[in-house]
């Protein structure tokens, strides 16, 4: 433990502590006024295992410190057992952007003083929190992100299905638009099964592609091995299997979102209002809000559940919609207005293009003249002055148009 003075006390919180986080430590940095000097601060350095134990031991430290707010940086996902057991012990968190407290070049960078450096900061109110939902809204957003990952990972295992296909010589996905359809599936069932007759498999059509069949017969002639059909039958296994945990995962959060409250202002009338509309006191729950949103034209329920699970139910954390410097709404949520660019400036602002520029281009140099001819032109263009050359008409059309 190390103890320090600082001639500084002109920040907005008296009493903090300041956290940089490791895997698995954290080193701590507590500033607090000075017992008998004023003006004077004293400040303490000291590591602390991320355990449980040990941090809840710091809690009780920095509660009898009389801390009013905890500051600590979002490093991977080491912070949420600092942030999550300090907040219950009754700590004021703060996590903020490691990107808008480290950007100061030449400044040394240790442990230590990146701690010593996130307190002053945090002290003079020079940092901002980021938002970190309650837990319901946390635990809603663990199983919308994990149903994306899995969505994206059947995604990839059938684009492998279709590459086993391909390198069979079997082109039914040049004939059917989906593979994993009722016709096609039942084809890539028959033939992980052992089926390699082709007008038996193109039998299996169903719907519009009946009137295929002939194509479907010459797509589905190939040099398809059994090695093909042990990899497409894993690969047919997988897909049905995360096919089962995104379906279990919707049953989880649609579950959650029916128990998920919103106990403050949604945005709707008081109570002596009678337009209607929710308030407080009715008790709006996360399914009822994404049923609203499904309303906007362009979201579906899936997307409405994201868009809730990343920016919360409380819409009083975000002082604007739009995404300025002061408004956190629309990026969390994945949208953010496009900013459209007028097109006489879209080729310069697109990376790696130039504009069209106006200047006349740029003529190429003259061949070098002999020694004794450039002896006499150079003494003829010292004794004659140079005509200064007239300035370009100015061109009445735009660069771009």
């Amino acid at each position: 433990m190390e103890e320090s003075k600082d001639d500084h006390d002109d920040g907005s919180v008296a009493r903090v502590a300041a956290i940089d986080i490791a895997k698995a430590t954290g080193m701590v940095c507590l500033r607090i006024p000075h017992d008998t000097i004023e003006g004077r601060r004293v400040q303490q350095v000291w590591t602390v295992a991320s355990t449980t134990n040990a941090i809840l031991e710091l809690g009780d430290r920095l509660v009898c410190q009389g801390v009013q707010r905890v500051v600590m940086e979002a490093t991977g996902s080491y912070w949420r057992p600092f942030f999550y057991l300090l907040e219950a012990r009754g700590l004021e968190c703060w996590l903020v952007n490691a990107r808008d407290v480290k950007n100061v070049p030449g400044r040394p960078k240790t442990d230590k003083l990146d701690a010593v450096w996130l307190a002053k900061l945090a002290e003079r109110g020079m940092v901002r929190a980021s938002f970190v939902p309650p837990k319901p809204v946390r635990q809603l957003r663990d199983l919308t992100r994990t149903r994306t990952v899995f969505i994206q990972e059947r995604t990839r295992h059938k684009h492998r299905v279709d590459k086993a296909l391909q390198d069979a010589q079997i082109k039914l996905s040049d004939v059917v638009s989906d593979l994993f359809g009722l016709s096609g599936r039942a084809m890539l069932d028959a033939l992980a099964a052992g089926e390699r007759n082709p007008r038996a498999l193109a039998d299996l059509a169903r719907g519009s592609l009946v009137k295929k069949k002939p194509a479907l017969a010459e797509a589905l002639t190939g040099q398809f091995e059994e090695h093909h059909g042990r990899l497409l039958g894993v690969l047919l296994g997988t897909v049905d299997h995360l096919t089962t945990q995104v379906q279990e995962l919707d049953r989880l959060i649609a579950d959650l979102m029916k128990q998920t409250t919103a106990p403050y202002d949604t945005g709707g009338p008081s109570d002596g209002d009678d337009t209607g509309g929710p308030s407080v006191r009715d008790g709006v729950t996360a399914q009822e809000l994404a049923e609203r949103l499904d309303a906007v034209p362009g979201i579906g329920p899936a997307t409405a559940q994201i868009v809730l699970a990343e920016i919360g139910l409380d819409m009083s954390r975000f002082p604007t919609p739009n995404t300025s410097s002061r408004g956190r709404s629309c990026a969390p949520a994945r949208f953010s207005p496009e900013r459209r660019t007028p097109p006489a400036r879209r080729a310069r602002a697109t990376h790696g293009s130039r504009a069209p520029s106006a200047k006349p281009p740029t003529p190429l140099p003259a061949p070098t003249p002999s020694s004794a001819l450039a002896t006499a032109e150079s003494s003829n263009a010292a004794a004659t002055p140079k005509p200064s050359s007239p300035s370009p008409a100015p061109s009445s059309s735009s660069p771009g148009t």
